[in-house]
């Protein structure tokens, strides 16, 4: 093997190791779904003055992720005919092949990941590692050859499971060192990115216990339902459980008037049945709104939203500010905005470009998973309120100072983090638009003018 492919080698290896050292990995598509799988095809050249010639083969492989930087992958490709070579082009001494041969190798490889801050569907990578080439008849270094190599190659990724491939390495292998180099054009497929709904139980109890806490529930049917059978609001929304689980609080209008909506069971273990930033006994008690229906008014704009932020009647649709939510998958980075997502906030631009003189707030949101902590998630969500709002800005032309960006963390879950499907929908941003002759209710700071 000649010195310049050593050199290459000893390079690549010595990247790969001082980017690992700077990397700081996000877990969360990588912990979910840490096994992949490629299939395609590979162009398989060996040195010049080896017995076989170059040929084409198929391969398969089967990867981990150790985390969104580090994976680990074994190979196996197959050339099924490797013409023999001349003997006028082999070295002295060197026997030619009598015939065609086939090769199967056999490779192992660690993967490092070299994605940039600003396109996460192009997703280059360093390789190394070790492999084992078996062929049909002996060539000058034997019929099994062990070798060592090293090379780069590209993932483009159209979601979250499905990533077009390309690989190219070069290595060394027998006792000579002969050098060779593998091309690779593949399909790429990650298991378990899919959504999971997880089950809904319903638990029904028996007739004949006492009702301690005077709730309308027996302490049976409490303890069934995970409520307290010494408190008659376990929640402490103001409802009673009672109440809640047979929707009596229908009858709880203020001022005796009649109840708008007929009343089904709430959840007694949830302040918020509805997620919409309002308890249920305030939605029943001093909004007349729905405990159930996040957006009573059906305006566009939650319950919670209309009382706490806008100051607008959630009784009264037209009002309500126009609102988009955007589903925005942030698993690579998690405040990069994937060009797959542009034509979702094209609408939203073409609004802002009708009428400039519209103020804009931007809510950043995070799903909480077991190990989330409030510190990072708050960030988390101030960065992707701040990238969507600077994204917005520069797409519309509206003043900057007309924008608003705020973040809230895990605090605002529109479904309780349980499943992927609900986490999803917690990873979010929210953007509200209120029209120029509108007064506004904010008075938290604008975001800052874009750097050009």
């Amino acid at each position: 093997m000649s010195m310049s492919v050593k050199k290459w080698l000893a390079g690549a290896a010595c990247v790969a190791a001082c980017a690992a050292a700077a990397c700081a990995a996000d877990e969360d598509l990588f912990e979910r779904a840490p096994l992949f799988a490629t299939a395609g095809v590979n162009y398989y050249h060996l040195e010049g003055d080896q017995e076989a010639k170059p040929g084409f083969g198929i391969f398969g492989k089967l990867g981990y992720s150790l985390n969104s930087w580090w994976d680990v992958e074994g190979s196996i490709h197959y050339m099924p005919k490797l013409s023999a070579r001349d003997a006028d082009d082999l070295n002295p001494g060197v026997e030619p092949l009598d015939d065609d041969t086939w090769a199967l190798r056999l490779g192992v490889d660690v993967l490092l990941h070299l994605r940039n801050a600003l396109e996460r569907r192009i997703d280059p990578f360093l390789k190394a590692g070790p492999s084992l080439v078996i062929y049909g008849d002996d060539l000058d270094n034997g019929k099994t050859e062990g070798g060592l190599h090293g090379g780069a190659g590209l993932f483009y990724h159209f979601d979250d499971a499905w990533a077009l491939r390309l690989d190219t390495s070069v290595g060394a292998q027998g006792r000579e060192m002969e050098f060779y180099w593998l091309v690779e054009l593949g399909v790429s497929y990650r298991f378990g990115t899919g959504r999971q709904v997880a089950p809904n139980y319903v638990v029904a109890a028996g007739p004949g216990d006492i009702d301690s806490d005077g709730d309308g529930l027996t302490d049976r049917e409490e303890a069934s339902l995970g409520t307290d059978p010494f408190n008659p609001d376990t929640d402490g929304d103001g409802l009673g459980d009672g109440e809640e689980i047979q929707g009596t609080y229908a009858r709880k209008a203020p001022g005796g008037g009649a109840y708008p909506f007929s009343g089904a069971p709430s959840d007694p273990l949830n302040p918020d049945t509805d997620m919409d930033g309002l308890k249920d006994g305030a939605e029943v008690l001093a909004y007349r709104t729905d405990p159930l229906d996040p957006d009573t008014d059906k305006g566009g704009v939650s319950d919670g939203h209309e009382v706490i932020e806008d100051g607008t009647n959630p009784l009264d649709p037209a009002d309500d500010l126009q609102k988009f939510t955007l589903l925005i998958e942030f698993d690579y980075d998690k405040d990069f905005i994937r060009p797959q997502y542009f034509d979702e906030l094209a609408p939203v631009v073409k609004v802002l470009q009708r009428d400039p003189s519209v103020t804009v707030r931007v809510e950043g949101h995070a799903d909480k998973r077991a190990k989330s902590r409030r510190d990072y998630n708050q960030r988390l969500s101030e960065r992707r309120a701040r990238a969507v709002a600077k994204y917005l800005v520069e797409k519309s032309g509206i003043d900057a100072s007309r924008v608003t960006a705020v973040g809230y963390g895990f605090d605002r879950p529109v479904f309780p983090n349980d499943t992927e499907e609900h986490m999803q929908h917690n990873r979010r941003t929210d953007v509200y638009i209120r029209k120029g002759d509108a007064p506004a209710h904010d008075t938290r700071q604008p975001m800052a003018a874009p750097a050009p």
